[in-house]
């Protein structure tokens, strides 16, 4: 099995950066892709960012040009750096890494999410 852990969370003010981390583990060759939702309170959680193992990569329109998703595959880490935080940034932030196949898992992987505040 995969397990996620992220880390790197915390209190910011507006105009700051922040790096999270998503460290991987177990069968680790079973994750095709990784990526980075969020969920504020009293909101659906979003897709924030999420790359494959082929190096592509998506974006949420919000975070375009002040978020950078990456994935070292040797570390079995994947980032969020995040640069020019705004206060609707706010959010508690999950890991997701998606499985190559049924044989895997028949459930995506969730870590148990990091806290980011920002403040104005």
């Amino acid at each position: 099995q995969v397990q996620l852990v992220e880390s790197g969370g915390g209190l910011v003010q507006a105009g700051g950066s922040l790096r999270l981390s998503c460290a991987a583990s177990g069968d680790t060759l079973c994750i095709s892709a990784m990526a980075w939702y969020r969920q504020a309170p009293g909101k659906e959680r979003e897709l924030v960012a999420a790359i494959t193992d082929g190096g592509g990569t998506y974006y949420l329109d919000s975070v375009k040009g002040r978020f950078t998703i990456s994935w070292n595959n040797a570390a079995n880490t994947a980032y969020l750096q995040m640069n020019s935080l705004e206060p609707e940034d706010t959010a508690l932030y999950y890991c997701n890494g998606s499985p190559v196949d049924r044989a895997c898992s028949r459930e995506e992987y969730w870590g148990q999410g990091t806290q980011v505040t920002v403040s104005s």
